[in-house]
């Protein structure tokens, strides 16, 4: 299946042209975005990669619809390889399902990786000239031994740290909310690791700091924090797939066994690491039986659907 995704920067816009230009190349679904290039929490854009199958490319007029930076473009299309789905872009030499659109990507992959070692030895050669020339790199004040300095920097840090938990917190904060306290940190992590794109990298320690931070701030539920409830047995992959299916109520079972299996890495009941549909559908009905899903949630009823 051919994907498009089509963005425009303010809702005064629209992306008619776009969307045009995708339908014409053969594009049977179509994600649509108003946010700035720069925004990396675009929903539209999140469930277009998620969409994405072994065998689908996603597909965009110019590579500035998708991205703005370098960086984001190869992450992009890595969370789309590790899917089994390829990118190509109409105005630009970029497609990965062919072999030179896959070399250009390489290519750029290894321009960016070239320029963080610029900037790496450009700072290595001026700190080096400094201390030749008798400075002392860092902070004078933190040098001598200042407390003021020192209590300072750590507030500094501190603002800094809940500034960008705060800027990116919709990426992964509503699964933390869903989830938590039913579920222990380890599984809500998997959770949020399975994420396309990638939220902020966590492990459970950082996961759990950044939860505190966000809840003493006044940005997040204040129960999240308890401790993780005592489950009837074989009741953690029901309360998953619920959360699913209200997250994403168009799922299949065939797309939730996938979802279970190669995202979750979630073991079945017999201890083996492939879901099959019909697995799912008795997770679904064990949900329903806990009141975690209700008959009435979806018109898409993913337990009479493969």
């Amino acid at each position: 299946m051919l994907i498009g995704y089509a963005r425009v920067s303010t809702d005064e816009q629209d992306t008619a042209a776009q969307q045009d230009a995708l339908r014409a190349a053969g594009c049977e679904l179509i994600f649509e975005d108003k946010a700035s290039g720069g925004n990396r929490e675009r929903p539209q854009l999140a469930r277009a990669i998620e969409r994405a199958r072994e065998g689908d490319v996603v597909l965009v007029v110019r590579i500035d619809r998708l991205a703005r930076s370098l960086a984001h473009l190869l992450e992009i299309v890595q969370a789309l390889k590790t899917k089994g789905a390829d990118f190509r872009s109409l105005n630009d030499p970029i497609d990965t399902s062919s072999a030179q659109g896959l070399l250009m990507m390489q290519m750029l992959g290894a321009f960016a990786e070239f320029e963080r070692s610029l900037i790496r030895e450009r700072t290595r050669i001026g700190i080096k000239a400094a201390v030749a020339r008798g400075a002392k790199p860092g902070n004078p004040r933190m040098i001598s031994g200042d407390k003021d300095a020192r209590i300072e920097l750590s507030i500094t840090q501190k603002d800094r740290y809940l500034a960008a938990l705060i800027d990116g917190r919709k990426e992964w904060l509503p699964i933390v909310e869903r989830l938590r306290p039913a579920l222990p940190w380890s599984v809500v992590l998997r959770q949020i690791r399975s994420m396309a794109p990638k939220a902020r990298s966590f492990t459970e320690p950082t996961l759990a700091k950044a939860c505190r931070a966000l809840v003493k701030a006044g940005y997040a539920r204040p129960d999240i924090l308890e401790r993780a409830k005592r489950l009837p047995p074989d009741s953690r992959v029901a309360l998953l797939v619920a959360d699913r299916l209200k997250s994403r109520p168009e799922s299949t079972l065939r797309e939730l066994a996938s979802w279970l299996s190669k995202d979750l890495r979630e073991p079945t009941p017999r201890g083996g690491m492939t879901w099959s549909p019909e697995g799912v559908r008795r997770e679904i009905q064990r949900a329903r039986a806990l009141g975690l899903v209700q008959e009435a949630e979806s018109t898409h009823d993913p337990a009479t659907t493969e």
